[in-house]
Order: C-alpha cells, then structure tokens, then sequence
C-alpha cells in the first residue's frame, strides 16, 4: 500500500505537488484532457492535472536542462502527467474485454501516474512539431514497444531515425533519473515504482 492518498481536488496548493506551469522550458499538450487518445475522449474536464509530484518536477528540470545544453533547437512536450486514481479507473473499464489491459497498471495496484511521479512525453522543435518516433502517442502497438525497437529495425518495420529520435529522448529523461518501460516508448517513471507506490501518496 502506498503511504497515503489524497483528493485530486486538495493538489492545488499542496507542498508536494507543482504546477506544470512552474516548469520551464517544456510545452504541454495533456491528450487525455482532449479526444486525442485511444480511449477517444476528454478524461480530465473540469479537473486540473498539470502537475506533478515535486520530485518528478525537479527531475524534469534536470532533463530539460541536459536537453537544452545539446539540442537547443528541441524541447520536451509532455503528453500526461499526473492521472488521478478515477482516471485510471475509467481507462481500466475501457479495455475490459480487449487484448490492451497490459498496457495499464491495474487501478488497485495504482499507476505511477497517479503519484504524479510518471511522464508521458515526447521532443517537439522551435516550431512545436513532434518529432517522428515511429508512432504517434497511446498506438498501443508493437511498433511503440522500445525493447523491440532493433528487431523492427531490421525489418524496415521503423526507421533509423525514429530509433535515434527514440533515444535521444531516452538519453534526456533517463540522466534525470527517470526509467522507461518496454512497451511504451512515450512513458518515464521517475525512481524505481515499487518504492513510489509505498512511500509516495496516491491522488484519487
């Protein structure tokens, strides 16, 4: 169990949590806050879920600032941040029946999301352009699985320059302290996630 839980609607002002907005250098485009995900509908409305765990902030800053420091001309744009537990909740009744559920933390367990201690992001250049990374966000796919990235290059399955794109984003966020996971190349937990579920609070 984790340490604690707390209300999404007790974040805004909280010691634990900033803002997104307190966070240079990044842009922001939260896709479950509009239809532009696989579940096809705006998730967050009315709720504010640009934040993050302070922690997570703070590593974040460090991969913008290693980011900046090499590829001036590229910036990060987070895709999601903070999910509350209720969200992972409706997208976990989204799948029942489908092959996808092994794409979502089971809600008791609890994503890492829902600690604000989990990224979904992508690189974007001065024109807020993404960068081609073989699929777009949430293709729940082979073709988004990182560990299978060398196999489908070989293949012609995906480009050269998707992999490198690929990496120079794993290359930021994991030198800031964060880990990726084999099946979404988007996705960064900050800090190991067994020890985020007991020693972080869950925001329900």
């Amino acid at each position: 169990m984790s340490a604690a839980s707390l209300s999404l609607e007790m974040i805004d002002g909280h010691p634990q949590f900033r803002h997104l907005s307190s966070i240079a250098g990044i842009a922001v485009d939260l896709r479950y806050a509009t239809p532009d995900n696989f579940v096809g509908r705006d998730l967050y409305r009315p709720f504010d879920c640009a934040w993050l765990h302070r922690d997570a902030a703070a590593a974040l800053e460090q991969a913008v600032a290693w980011l900046a420091a090499r590829r001036p001309d590229l910036h990060l744009l987070v895709l999601d941040a903070l999910r509350p537990q209720r969200v992972q909740q409706q997208l976990w009744d989204a799948l029942q029946g489908t092959e996808l559920l092994g794409y979502l933390a089971e809600p008791v367990r609890g994503s890492i999301h829902s600690f604000g201690m989990a990224l979904d992001v992508t690189l974007a250049d001065v024109a807020g352009r993404e960068l081609d990374m073989g699929t777009g966000f949430d293709d729940l796919s082979e073709r988004s699985h990182p560990a299978l990235e060398l196999s489908m290059l070989e293949r012609g399955e995906i480009t050269e320059q998707q992999v490198a794109n690929r990496r120079l984003l794993r290359d930021a966020m994991f030198q800031a302290g964060f880990f990726g996971i084999n099946s979404e190349w988007w996705h960064f937990d900050c800090g190991d996630r067994v020890l985020v579920r007991q020693s972080y609070s869950r925001v329900l």
